[in-house]
């Protein structure tokens, strides 16, 4: 029962960002700070979440060679999407929040297994402060690329349910997985989102609001700071 609200909660994120960014008012100074207050808390996450304990439980080289494929790929389907579909910076969102929230969804599943609240409310914490603001954000932009609200709420709606596959999946195929293993998924995960900060989350966020993008993803940085003293 757990594991099933947790998923809604953290994949509704989408829903409701989407939503926000296709029939609310977004105006572009709040978008910006909360595109900077998403990227701050991933930073913080990448670092203590996922490359640290992978560094300890699979060593430096595995934990670099993964950490630069997910980098990898997740630059190559976004170039592929901004370049050679000519889509706007929603669809580089969308392919962000995917890349990088498929192995987070996984991990949190698998967290959900040990049953240890505190543990499961700052991972699920974390990823529901990023969903939210670049769902959002994703769907204004989509909006202004000339995609109806049906498409886009379409959209982030199957990414949702991709997502909330994905946790289900890491809770009951992910069992009896090496923790080694499942490191190598969190460094994957690591380099998209470190791809993701540097080339659709921070450029947007700066653009939007200027250097309140800096306040507000120090802001984003403490608050999974908290987070992560909580799960500790």
């Amino acid at each position: 029962m757990m594991m099933f609200l947790v998923v809604f909660i953290v994949s509704g994120a989408l829903i409701i960002g989407a939503l926000w960014g296709a029939y609310g008012k977004l105006p572009d100074w709040l978008q910006g700070n909360l595109l900077a207050i998403a990227g701050g808390a991933l930073m913080l996450s990448v670092a203590l979440e996922m490359l640290e304990p992978a560094v300890t439980q699979s060593g430096l080289w595995a934990t670099m060679g993964l950490t630069l494929l997910g980098a990898s790929v997740f630059t190559a389907v976004d170039y592929f999407i901004d370049e050679k579909m000519q889509s706007g910076g929603g669809g580089g969102l969308l392919a962000a929040v995917t890349l990088d929230g498929i192995p987070e969804n996984l991990a949190l599943g698998v967290s959900l297994i040990s049953g240890n609240v505190m543990q499961v409310a700052a991972l699920a914490g974390s990823i529901l402060l990023s969903n939210l603001p670049e769902a959002a954000g994703g769907a204004k932009q989509m909006q202004e690329d000339g995609n109806s609200n049906k498409k886009i709420i379409l959209i982030w709606i199957g990414a949702a349910i991709l997502l909330s596959i994905a946790a289900i999946a890491g809770n009951q195929l992910l069992r009896d997985v090496p923790k080694s293993t499942l490191s190598l998924i969190d460094c994957f995960a690591a380099g998209a989102v470190i791809a993701s900060l540097a080339t659709e989350v921070f450029p947007d966020a700066f653009k939007k609001s200027n250097h309140w993008a800096g306040i507000s993803t120090a802001i984003g940085l403490v608050l999974a700071l908290g987070l992560n003293q909580l799960g500790g």
